[in-house]
């Protein structure tokens, strides 16, 4: 598969939401998006963060700490909803249904994890299509590029962090080997990028 032409990318799209995959030192990077987001930032966020089994929600209460946004660990059928961060809780996949919610899952772990960046992925790249953005941070496992070579598939743009500037480089490097990925930028780059992002739809505010 071969990268689009800088000139080429969707730049100018409308999306509807980004996907992110972080896996061994991503949690600083990851931190650092979530703090940088602005308040009017529109488009849903869903991460998958490789956690520890026993993980009881501190990922997320500390991203919480940080982001401008509301941050939501989510139960299963939990509607999507823009301008909120959703991370997938410690042993579940976390995947995105036709009908706009989000689905926890506890079938086998994929490239030995759950949960899975590439069943996040594949399954957004079938509800948004060309209107997803993917970014695969810092990582040690290849989980991520099956998943973004779906979304790139699709038509949606693929970033991945700068591997030199990442604390693990295997997970974004191998993403990059693929030639699924449009951009390949620093983390100060990649928020410049997503901030920038057109929203296809308005912000709407999130069912009590």
């Amino acid at each position: 598969m071969r990268a689009r032409e800088i000139g080429k990318l969707p730049s100018s799209a409308n999306y509807e939401a980004v996907v992110i995959g972080a896996s061994a030192g991503g949690f600083k990077a990851v931190a650092a998006i979530f703090d940088a987001v602005p308040l009017e930032f529109a488009l849903p966020v869903l991460l998958v963060q490789h956690l520890h089994h026993d993980d009881d929600g501190a990922f997320a209460a500390h991203l919480a700490a940080v982001s401008k946004l509301p941050v939501i660990e989510p139960c299963d059928k939990e509607p999507i909803v823009g301008g909120h961060m959703y991370i997938a809780p410690a042993g579940y996949h976390m995947l995105v249904e036709q009908n706009g919610i989000i689905a926890l899952s506890t079938e086998e772990k994929v490239n030995w994890s759950r949960p899975s960046i590439d069943m996040l992925f594949e399954s957004a790249a079938r509800m948004w299509g060309e209107r997803v953005t993917a970014l695969i941070l810092s990582g040690a496992s290849s989980d991520g590029t099956a998943g973004i070579q779906a979304i790139r598939a699709a038509g949606g743009l693929t970033i991945a962090q700068k591997p030199d500037t990442a604390e693990h480089p295997f997970m974004p490097q191998t993403a990059i080997d693929s030639g699924a990925v449009d951009e390949v930028l620093t983390i100060e780059e990649i928020i410049a990028r997503i901030t920038g992002l057109r929203p296809a739809i308005p912000r709407r505010e999130r069912k009590k």
